[in-house]
């Protein structure tokens, strides 16, 4: 990662909440040299980022160096804070610049519009996992840039966790819908699981406990039998007539079951992402 950055084309990372902090440290970690960072925000400290000089910690914008142009430039911020925000930075991008944002529902056009450069706009769309180097992102930009700038915007992504293109912006929606969203659909079902167990019998505690280790322990074996379709790892442990068997036949009902509520979560999800790009 480093061979892509210099003191003079650096990195310059706006927003270091929870995921921007979260990518921060994986560019680190991966072998971007402090030098080559430089973070915008107005609540960043040295102790957040060890290693990184004070001096490229700014509370705002103004705090860069003048005719510093990043070579790339990473929106982490809430996307109410983008009309404020892209004008400000604008003077920090040229042509060789390439944008990344991982704000929900701000589409390329209006970054384009608000920065008003012509650059390479990326959109991606992490999920919380990130902060701990397991997330997956979904990528979206102009299918006409250069290979350098697609490789080295999942190069980025892949920095805190895996990372999938898709061809059509709109789709990121979807992603959103899918894996942005998803971490919450999985902590919901270990608490209706923990819920469903403590209705069965169990002590709160005692289901809770169960229900937790369940969902890791699949999610592992999911990772490490990676070449496995998840409907055959469930086929394995589905004895005909057995227990699993009986409570498949729940949710796998047609109408009713966890498959029918998937898609219309989903679509809600999607939806609502769509509305949030046009401004809604």
């Amino acid at each position: 990662m480093q061979q892509a950055f210099s003191a003079t084309s650096p990195l310059v990372l706006v927003g270091c909440g929870n995921m921007g902090h979260a990518m921060a440290q994986g560019w680190l970690r991966a072998g971007l040299g402090a030098d080559c960072l430089f973070v915008v925000d107005p609540q960043v400290t040295p102790a957040r980022l060890p290693g990184v000089d004070a001096g490229h910690l700014v509370v705002s914008a103004d705090g860069l160096p003048e005719g510093l142009k990043a070579r790339v430039l990473v929106l982490a911020v809430k996307p109410q804070m983008m009309d404020d925000v892209l004008p400000q930075i604008a003077r920090f991008v040229d042509g060789d610049t390439l944008i990344l944002s991982v704000a929900a529902g701000v589409t390329l056009n209006a970054l384009a519009r608000g920065i008003d450069v012509r650059a390479t706009y990326v959109r991606a769309m992490p999920n919380t996992p990130a902060a701990i180097g397991a997330g997956i992102s979904g990528l979206a930009g102009d299918p006409a840039m250069s290979a350098d700038n697609r490789a080295l915007a999942q190069k980025l992504m892949h920095a805190v966790g895996d990372s999938v293109w898709v061809e059509d912006e709109s789709l990121i929606d979807s992603v959103t819908a899918v894996s942005g969203s998803g971490p919450a659909y999985i902590f919901h079902l270990v608490e209706c699981m923990a819920a469903a167990g403590v209705r069965a019998g169990l002590g709160e505690e005692t289901a809770m406990k169960l229900a937790r280790q369940t969902v890791i322990g699949a999610a592992k074996l999911l990772e490490e039998e990676a070449e496995v379709p998840a409907s055959e790892l469930r086929r394995r442990i589905t004895s005909p007539s057995g227990t699993t068997a009986a409570a498949l036949d729940v949710l796998m009902a047609a109408d009713t079951g966890l498959g029918q509520l998937m898609v219309e979560a989903i679509e809600a999800a999607r939806a609502r992402g769509e509305a949030l790009g046009k401004g809604d």
